[in-house]
């Protein structure tokens, strides 16, 4: 069995690995900012920017081996954050949508869920799969629906489009599909649990309101891999 980060003895402290989490969020709220400067219009292009970029922070703790403890404290802090700039706008390219959602506050309380659930076990590519699919699935999912949907369909008050649905799929059936390749090799039977992972994180996605699919699809997906590569795989 391989691993996209094999275990190693600990190469990094963890100040100088906060260090490097903390530089690389700040890059990522420095471009959003710059980008809702330029791109004042299109507020919902600049809270993508932030919601894709900080999704691959899970990557960085799983590369860095950065203990739990600290994963789920950091998580806290972005939740109590994102929860205060709900009510005053102090991260307005995170928030700025034209629209009231807890999306960020639930986005940060899933990262605390899926590192509390599988960091104590040492299956980080679950959390991994479940903070992925919805940085890139629903960020791009949002991308491509407001650019080029055409096809609009409406699930309990919110309007979705067949464009983005198809889109969420198919970029969460290839973040699924390679994160399980990289750890249990190029397996047939990854391929239909990515396909099922997949599709059940776009009917979350749209069946969750008030951003709550940011809790639901990580958490769903995330648990819906495991507990299929338990039965099939492992």
């Amino acid at each position: 069995m391989s691993d996209l980060f094999p275990p190693t003895q600990l190469l990094y402290s963890v100040p100088f690995s906060l260090s490097l989490v903390a530089l690389y969020l700040g890059l990522i709220i420095l471009v959003a900012e710059r980008l809702k400067r330029y791109y004042s219009s299109n507020s919902e292009l600049t809270r993508k920017v932030v919601h894709i970029g900080t999704g691959n922070v899970i990557l960085l703790a799983w590369w860095l081996k950065i203990p739990a403890w600290i994963g789920i404290g950091a998580a806290i802090i972005a939740a109590i954050i994102a929860l205060i700039s709900y009510f005053v706008p102090i991260l307005p390219s995170i928030n700025s949508v034209g629209r009231k959602s807890l999306g960020t506050f639930f986005y940060a309380l899933s990262i605390g869920v899926l590192v509390g659930w599988f960091w104590p076990i040492e299956q980080y590519q679950y959390a991994a799969i479940g903070i992925l699919v919805m940085a890139f699935g629903d960020g791009f999912a949002a991308i491509i629906g407001q650019r080029f949907g055409q096809h609009p369909y409406t699930v309990l008050g919110s309007q979705k489009s067949w464009e983005g649905s198809l889109t969420m799929v198919g970029i969460s059936f290839i973040v699924t599909g390679l994160i399980l390749a990289s750890v249990y090799g190029n397996l047939g039977i990854i391929w239909l649990i990515a396909a099922i992972v997949s599709l059940n994180a776009t009917t979350l996605e749209s069946f969750s309101t008030l951003g709550l699919d940011n809790l639901t699809v990580p958490i769903g997906s995330a648990a819906v891999a495991f507990f299929l590569c338990q039965w099939w795989i492992s």
